[in-house]
């Protein structure tokens, strides 16, 4: 809190850190007003001086041509028009850098007044939101202290709105919410606009920003009776919208939170319901996206197996080849060996007396040393 000295009176008071710079606002755009009053009062003053200045000096210089012309008439004839014609031109010259003077300071009047023009509509327009930022402030504490009333600084789609308000219930949702669009007007402001030029875009930016409502607080159409008389309801241009004069910022404020207060138990069942259908569907997503896998590793494992059984099935008929090859030398061994056990001396020699001499020749075997003799082809296994 601050203390505050009235220079009338010499009475001391307190105010709060919002009023205390209220006040320094207030005073800082009145000694802007002033002092942009007095510029242009002073450029209104120099372009009257400088034109009966410049006017005097022309005017001067006017007769003074105007003498030399008639000073001029004694002399030579045909030397007369030359001279006329030059001074005409000089004439023309002057009143055309008179003229050129004159549209400057026009032109720089009309800036100045359009930069003030500018200014003031800008500072009306930022008094009317701290108008509606200081009154919500006041009852903040005393009802709306899980609200949310701040200024819209997000941009989308090339717009956004003056303030947004919000309120929340004890368990955390939201049960209201609302656009407002603050229009303020100067007095002496000539293009004077309607309040129905500026609700398309509140309600553009509503939808931007997903609030309920729309409230257009506004001093336009000063003399309008229907919107001087309190409340106005406009859903049947756009739904849910409503057009008030700053007087009735807080009740309108207040007779929409309070309405839906009524729904804070059902937009609670509805915001739980949500998260339930949130739950079963992240449920339903998470089964989807197992059984998907789970399928996709299905199909893989049996094109694996099914690679792996036709692998089996190949070694088997491998195998079974080699049996059948085997079984073949197991009988072509088996009559190699019928044939071995057929050989004997005679069956050697016969046909061919020289071995069969020779054989005979030999002498008996002697049976014994067989019985000692070890066959070499036991050795092998």
């Amino acid at each position: 809190m601050k203390d505050i000295k009235c220079p009338k009176c010499n009475e001391t008071f307190k105010v709060d850190q919002a009023g205390y710079a209220d006040i320094l606002k207030q005073v800082r755009d009145e000694e802007f007003a002033i002092a942009l009053k007095e510029k242009l009062e002073q450029a209104e003053r120099d372009k009257k001086n400088e034109i009966l200045i410049a006017q005097g000096q022309k005017d001067q210089e006017i007769e003074r041509l105007k003498g030399d012309i008639k000073s001029l008439n004694g002399d030579i004839k045909g030397k007369d028009l030359e001279k006329e014609l030059a001074v005409k031109e000089a004439l023309t010259a002057l009143e055309a850098e008179k003229n050129k003077e004159m549209q400057l300071k026009d032109d720089e009047i009309a800036n100045l007044r359009d930069y003030k023009q500018k200014l003031s509509n800008k500072m009306l327009g930022e008094s009317l939101e701290q108008h509606c930022e200081i009154e919500f402030n006041k009852i903040r504490a005393t009802g709306f202290q899980r609200a949310y009333f701040e200024k819209d600084n997000k941009v989308v789609d090339g717009s956004k709105g003056d303030y947004i308000f919000r309120d929340f219930s004890d368990d955390g949702v939201e049960f209201v919410s609302i656009m407002f669009e603050m229009k303020n007007e100067s007095t002496d402001t000539k293009d004077k606009k309607k309040n129905e030029d500026f609700l398309k875009e509140l309600d553009k930016d509503r939808a931007a920003k997903g609030c309920e409502y729309a409230v257009l607080v506004s001093v336009l159409e000063a003399d309008n009776e229907l919107y001087n008389s309190g409340i106005v309801d406009v859903s049947h241009i756009y739904p849910k919208m409503f057009v008030v004069r700053p007087s009735f910022f807080l009740p309108i404020l207040t007779v929409l939170r309070n309405a839906a207060q009524s729904t804070i138990a059902s937009k609670s069942e509805l915001a739980l319901l949500k998260e339930e259908n949130m739950d079963i569907a992240n449920f339903e997503r998470d089964l989807f996206d197992f059984r998907n896998a789970f399928n996709h590793r299905f199909r893989l494992a049996g094109d694996r197996f099914k690679e792996a059984i036709e692998g089996i099935d190949e070694t088997i008929e491998k195998l079974e080849k080699i049996k059948k090859e085997l079984l073949k030398s197991e009988r072509h061994l088996e009559l190699a060996k019928n044939k071995i056990e057929d050989v004997s001396v005679k069956s050697l020699t016969r046909g061919n007396p020289t071995m069969a001499a020779k054989f005979k020749a030999l002498p008996p075997l002697d049976h014994s040393t067989l019985e000692n003799y070890d066959d070499p082809s036991e050795d092998e296994d």
